[in-house]
């Protein structure tokens, strides 16, 4: 039995509740191989267009009756971690069920603790919400002052700070959960971003990205693979022009050079790798797959995606 952590990328999820919905069934079965396969299966996710979505609809209250009190994008990012678990538990609750299989599954509301001295946190670089045009993009920057750039040549998105990942709040908690049987799923869309106040914790305005939270998360479980279920079924280097290849396999060394020559995009693959690396990085014998969601079950044996080993 391998201790797995996956993390679901945006097709896992869809774009919009409708599309959820039906996405999270499939998603479900995904996970459900796993579980069957004898595997401790801990859940991650990611919350960008859900997250947006949550905190564009509270702004529109704000437009409407000023003396609205604002939401915190800490509060939008808890917000998208209930709603998005919700779906997810109940579609694979009623897959398991369909199996014969009986496992509870959970959802842990997870709080991450970030650094007051992050200096990302000078510096948005993490997209979240829908794609804009240009245009649009920067009339929404002059209304609420956002920051915008553009997303991988994919349109243009919101920006906000992406600090890295320090310590889990609720780690205890998720550990405990697991180690009884339960399926958990946690630290939904990097978890939500806290910083110490003496004592206390603050939520603070940013989206910690969720990959790096789920290699923090996998090093922690002591996990044996780091399973990241993304919309491509393999890395690949020279991305969009004809010497495109994709990857079985990649070394920490080989991560590093690729790193070095710019060959992934930081708005989608490149912090993906660089959680891989850093998970396997940390101890021997982990594995991390970068795959595509309908051959996650092959790639928890190494049989599909991008393996990646120190």
């Amino acid at each position: 039995m391998n201790r797995i952590v996956v993390a679901l990328g945006g097709n896992a999820l869809g774009k919009n509740l409708t599309e959820q919905f039906e996405a999270v069934k499939l998603t479900a079965r995904a996970l459900a191989d796993l579980i069957e396969d004898g595997n401790e299966v801990i859940i991650t996710h990611g919350n960008g267009p859900q997250v947006g979505k949550i905190d564009a609809a509270m702004n529109a209250l704000l437009l409407e009756d000023p003396t609205e009190e604002k939401t915190s994008l800490s509060m939008c990012v808890a917000m998208s971690q209930a709603y998005i678990g919700y779906d997810i538990q109940n579609a694979l609750r009623k897959e398991l069920t369909r199996r014969g299989l009986y496992k509870p599954v959970v959802t842990i509301i997870t709080q991450v603790e970030v650094s007051n001295d992050d200096p990302a946190m000078r510096r948005p670089t993490k997209p979240i919400g829908k794609f804009m045009t240009r245009q649009q993009a920067q009339r929404l920057s002059e209304q609420y002052g956002y920051a915008i750039a553009e997303d991988a040549g994919r349109g243009w998105r919101r920006v906000v700070a992406s600090p890295m990942p320090q310590y889990i709040i609720e780690i205890d908690a998720i550990r405990a959960a697991s180690q009884e049987g339960s399926v958990v799923i946690c630290c939904g869309g990097g978890g939500i971003p806290v910083r110490r106040k003496g004592e206390f914790l603050k939520g603070c305005a940013a989206v910690i990205d969720k990959d790096f939270c789920s290699a923090l998360l996998a090093e922690n479980l002591n996990a044996d693979v780091l399973l990241i279920l993304t919309a491509v079924d393999r890395v690949k280097i020279n991305y969009r022009t004809p010497d495109e290849k994709s990857l079985d396999s990649m070394t920490l060394s080989e991560v590093d050079r690729y790193v070095g020559e710019g060959q992934f995009s930081a708005g989608s693959m490149l912090p993906k790798v660089q959680a891989a690396a850093r998970f396997v990085s940390g101890g021997k014998g982990r594995k991390a797959v970068i795959a595509a969601l309908s051959d996650a079950g092959e790639a928890a044996k190494g049989n599909a995606g991008t393996v990646i080993t120190a």
